[in-house]
């Protein structure tokens, strides 16, 4: 090839990637919620989190690229093969970016494969198997708010005061919950506690009571229910009725909000832990966002909806600052800026999707305590994200092996 073709070759190779540029920059910004809307943990989720969704796409202005920020969402009624074929079809034919949310870890396996096989991307809020991050981990899917291995290090810490205790767990039958029991386990001994048992229940129990019984008959100190939503719920006002307090053990929720505290009262749940990244009291920015939050879907939001707000808000940002909605090209900016919002400032994200944010060890205020009806919690410790997370050498991440 002679040196003036080579040039043109050149000229025309420009010509055309700047096409091709203009045309990533001018498609719309496509993003999908997929969670529970319905079921056991639509509360705490649901339609909260595309109200929180909506939120962060006001604050960018609405639109992206001169046309509207466009935002559907999905029920996956906790089945990974529904949630990987909805996420299947939104990647492949309705021009879906990225998807938010999840709030089940075998949906969250799932559609993190999808994500990876389309090159696309996955911000999961609260899903709490840690091969999300772990074994399975994917350079397209992110971890967000609270995981397994973080929530089972806090709230036992938390809840034996550093000593040595004994546990009993009554375990949701299912990915999540296998995994933060076995990170609960070696936990309690590596302190010196003891497991006296377990029992494992299906999602959306209605009846806890033999659950209950077997638990109090063990003879366990702490009572360590991991669940979460509706299932807790039930489980805490059946607790409350069988006085298991009273008896001397300690029921230790490993997954409650605020969402949950305000819906059973705090006669119930005095002294109960949360571990959690947003409450809305904990200073002037989170209370006008709640009071926001309460305009907009009439409730006080939960940590994961914040959490789907902070998400999306960061997402946004970083196709804004890329130019374009190219996965690889956001990613990449989704790593590089620190994450900064009403809750949130100066957190990075991990190479295994892991975000390193601050969290909160909380626990319910004595009814005595609250000094008005949304006073639910005391902040009792602000925990580092290197502190609360897995370490990296612990983890079976391949990208932290590079």
């Amino acid at each position: 090839m002679t040196r003036a073709a080579m040039r043109g070759f050149c000229a025309l190779f420009a010509i055309l990637t700047g096409i091709g540029g203009a045309v990533a920059q001018d498609k719309p910004v496509k993003i999908g919620v997929l969670n529970d809307q319905a079921s056991v943990y639509s509360a705490i989720s649901g339609p909260g989190s595309v109200v929180a969704a909506r939120l962060a796409i006001e604050d960018v202005g609405g639109t992206m690229f001169g046309k509207p920020i466009e935002l559907i969402f999905a029920d996956h009624g906790h089945k990974p093969d529904v949630g990987s074929a909805i996420a299947r079809r939104w990647f492949d034919t309705e021009g879906v970016d990225a998807i938010f949310d999840i709030y089940s870890s075998g949906v969250a396996l799932a559609v993190q494969g999808v994500a990876e096989q389309k090159n696309k991307l996955l911000v999961v809020s609260m899903a709490s198997s840690r091969d999300i991050s772990g074994k399975a981990c994917s350079p397209n899917g992110m971890q967000w708010a609270n995981d397994g291995y973080e929530v089972a290090s806090l709230t036992i810490k938390g809840a034996s005061g550093g000593k040595p205790t004994s546990w009993f767990f009554l375990t949701v039958d299912y990915a999540a919950g296998h995994s933060i029991e076995r990170d609960a386990q070696k936990m309690i001994e590596k302190e010196g506690g003891k497991v006296v048992g377990a029992v494992h229940f299906p999602l959306n129990t209605p009846d806890f009571s033999s659950f209950l019984l077997q638990a109090q008959n063990s003879g366990a100190k702490n009572i360590g229910f991991i669940g979460g939503g509706a299932d807790m719920n039930n489980a805490i006002k059946q607790a409350s009725e069988f006085g298991i307090e009273r008896t001397g053990q300690r029921f230790v929720p490993f997954s409650m909000t605020t969402v949950d505290v305000d819906a059973l009262g705090n006669q119930a749940t005095q002294g109960m832990p949360l571990v959690l990244s947003y409450y809305w009291d904990a200073s002037d920015q989170t209370k006008a966002w709640a009071a926001r939050f309460k305009k907009a879907f009439g409730k006080m939001p939960s940590d994961p909806q914040a959490n789907i707000y902070s998400a999306v808000l960061h997402y946004l940002k970083s196709v804004k600052a890329a130019g374009t909605t190219d996965t690889t090209t956001v990613l990449a900016k989704m790593r590089e800026i620190p994450v900064e919002d009403l809750f949130t400032s100066g957190a990075h994200i991990r190479e295994d999707g892991r975000l390193m944010r601050e969290v909160y060890y909380a626990e319910v205020k004595k009814p005595s305590e609250m000094s008005g009806p949304t006073d639910l919690i005391t902040l009792v410790k602000k925990v580092p994200g290197s502190e609360a997370f897995i370490p990296a050498n612990e983890s079976d991440c391949k990208l932290l092996k590079k």
